[in-house]
């Protein structure tokens, strides 16, 4: 496994390239753990506050007669910042990964023959009919279509950065926060909470 970071136009802060060829056939155990300073630019991308402890246990495996299986976890430890006290608190991603690779689809090549005069005869009589709809067609939506395998190989740097972000909260809360407490607490302690009381009607039976 190449461990790359110089990839021009790779969005990642870091890279682990495993090419398939590498791969046995009973399989290939994996962990990725990024250093500090990838760790440090993982929690940049993901505007964390810090990121320890990322470590990914992946299984690859074969996939039919070119392609490729990944399957694991991935576990970290982040600190985030709350986004209703806006305190920073750490916080645990644990997050099953599993992807399948395929060799992109391979170019149909054109007929380099010219159709034959029965043949042009039938496209003819197809052209003069009327088309009919086509049936329409049924996805399973339930089985994702597998990424591409480019050059032959995988990035599990690139599999771990985005299903890290994959588990993260996209809006942090600090365990027992919740909306409204702060902007309350605020609005009692406040500059203008002197005025605010100042200006109160006194209610009947208080003295003037």
């Amino acid at each position: 496994m190449d461990n790359d970071n110089s990839q021009e136009g790779n969005p990642f802060p870091f890279s682990r390239r495993l090419q398939a060829s590498a791969v046995p056939v009973e399989g290939l155990e994996v962990v990725v753990r990024p250093n500090a300073e990838e760790c440090a630019a993982l929690a940049q991308q993901n505007d964390l506050r810090a990121l320890t402890g990322l470590e990914a246990r992946l299984h690859v495996a074969r996939s039919g007669a070119e392609g490729l299986e990944v399957s694991g976890r991935l576990r970290a430890k982040v600190r985030q910042t709350c986004v209703v006290t806006l305190e920073d608190f750490d916080a645990e991603v644990d997050e099953a990964v599993r992807l399948r690779f395929a060799p992109p689809p391979r170019p149909v090549k054109a007929a380099s023959a010219a159709p034959t005069r029965r043949a042009a005869r039938k496209i003819d009589r197809w052209k003069e009919q009327e088309e009919e709809p086509a049936p329409p067609q049924i996805i399973d939506i339930e089985e994702d279509a597998p990424d591409p395998l480019i050059g032959g190989a995988i990035d599990l740097g690139a599999i771990v950065c985005e299903f890290l972000t994959l588990g993260l909260d996209p809006y942090p809360r600090k365990p027992g926060a919740q909306f409204g407490e702060s902007a309350s607490a605020d609005v009692e302690d406040g500059p203008f909470a002197a005025l605010r009381q100042g200006s109160k009607k006194p209610s009947e039976g208080d003295e003037p």
